[in-house]
């Protein structure tokens, strides 16, 4: 890939998707920083694992889903590394259950951080790109924010705001040079997943065309495609990454 030199801001990285998509683009030659907004212990080692592979990154704690943790995380990897190139959104959380059953505070906790922390990050992250007419964006969404899932209700509209705002920031950096584009992801074998028993397991495989969960790896092989030159042309999509789930 070419994306040696280039600086990579992957939020939530320091496990699951945002960990592989954060190894992917070291690998590719980014330095990367890496964040998390609580996990400390986690987020070091991470790090850890990354520097004996000889990728040069660096770890921030913030919670992006605030604006001014934000504003901070932003000029912490500045001082570090310089502007960001490129743009990994990716923090994110999720809420199992009826929507009557959750309480106001839940899902405006659920949309501050799904939704909030991609605004914030993006708001931060255009006006360099804008001034050096180039950068890449990424959002991490979900097959929810379009097809939407019953017990999940928040969480997929929160993942159809990043659809929508997606789609309208490719049409408003495009002009400078900037490429926003989401991967939609399917049933990926994650911590996030790990509140299903074997028999829930075996049913959803049941339902993805390649019988199989995702791996966060897989994702980070597309996320890289996608903040390289080798997808140029490419902006404004929603790319599904589901194994084929009917």
């Amino acid at each position: 890939m070419d994306l040696q030199g280039k600086t990579a801001l992957v939020t939530g990285s320091s496990r699951g998707i945002g960990k592989a998509i954060a190894t992917a683009l070291g690998r590719a030659g980014c330095r990367v920083a890496l964040n998390a907004s609580r996990s400390q212990e986690e987020l070091l080692h991470t790090k850890k694992e990354l520097e004996a592979e000889g990728i040069v990154c660096a770890a921030f704690l913030a919670d992006v889903s605030d604006y001014d943790s934000s504003v901070q995380l932003f000029q912490e990897v500045k001082n570090t590394f310089g502007e960001i190139d490129v743009l990994v959104n990716n923090a994110g959380t999720a809420h199992i259950g009826l929507f009557t059953d959750m309480a106001p505070a839940q899902w405006q906790r659920l949309l501050a951080v799904d939704l909030g922390s991609v605004l914030n990050c993006t708001h931060l992250a255009v006006p360099p790109m804008v001034r050096k007419q180039t950068g890449v964006i990424l959002n991490i969404s979900s097959m929810w924010g379009e097809k939407g899932a019953s017990c999940e209700a928040v969480y997929s509209a929160a993942k159809g705001g990043v659809n929508a705002f997606t789609k309208a920031m490719a049409k408003e950096l495009g002009p400078s040079g900037i490429r926003v584009n989401a991967i939609a992801c399917g049933v990926i074998d994650t911590q996030m997943n790990a509140c299903f028993s074997e028999e829930e397991r075996a049913a959803l495989a049941d339902e993805i065309s390649l019988m199989r969960f995702g791996t966060p790896e897989e994702v980070g092989q597309l996320a890289c495609f996608l903040a390289s030159e080798k997808s140029s042309f490419l902006t404004g999509q929603i790319i599904t990454l589901d194994g084929g789930m009917v």
